[in-house]
């Protein structure tokens, strides 16, 4: 069987249990969406915010991208997937919350903490580079303090948590709503292999929720 076989598979179990158990949940759904929550976190397949939130359908409006990182405000012709979908949310949807969800053993910090893509084309790797290259400054300060070592890794994928924050209050949408009490910013941290959620303090620093 193929990965899209399971996949359908899947489906009819959904069909047979999920949505049959809420089935006026999805009858709702069907008329519109209200999420009072954005949730920005990182494809990688073992961090699933619905998951780890234990959200229903309907709860969480999600953004998936590598290392779960929020580009900085730019009005140009380019086309920006994650600022589209954060203004969707935010003056659209109008969530209360955002939340941006770093994990452990993350594939997009290493990369970017190795460098690994530096030099190489696209197809090869140079997507990736370019996109984790947001990270460079923090890179260098981590690495001057930590390294390269397995404490660099913790501190860069808390990092990325940090920087994805600050670049989400370079949207001026984002700090008019903090200021008139619309909209809160939260960081968080999954470790994968304990299971536990770390949240973010007002310091920067991350504890167990």
């Amino acid at each position: 069987m193929s990965g899209f076989d399971d996949l359908i598979g899947g489906y009819h179990r959904f069909r047979d249990t999920g949505w049959t158990g809420q089935r006026a949940r999805w009858t709702e759904l069907a008329e519109g969406q209200s999420p009072r929550v954005m949730v920005i976190a990182c494809s990688d397949s073992r961090v699933d915010p619905a998951q780890v939130f234990d959200t229903s359908p309907g709860e969480i409006f999600v953004v998936r991208n590598v290392a779960n990182l929020v580009p900085p405000f730019e009005n140009d012709s380019g086309r920006h997937g994650v600022s589209a979908a954060l203004e969707f949310a935010v003056t659209q949807l109008e969530v209360t919350d955002v939340v941006v969800m770093g994990h452990g053993s993350c594939g997009g910090v290493g990369a970017a903490l190795s460098r690994r893509f530096s030099d190489a084309a696209p197809g090869e790797g140079g997507f990736i580079a370019h996109w984790v290259d947001m990270l460079d400054e923090a890179r260098e300060r981590i690495v001057a303090e930590h390294g390269t070592g397995p404490d660099a890794v913790r501190a860069m994928e808390h990092e990325t948590v940090r920087v994805s924050l600050a670049n989400l209050r370079t949207f001026p949408f984002v700090p008019e709503r903090e200021a008139a009490g619309k909209l809160r910013l939260h960081g968080a941290w999954f470790a994968i292999a304990q299971g536990e959620l770390h949240v973010m303090g007002e310091d920067g620093a991350f504890a167990p929720a």
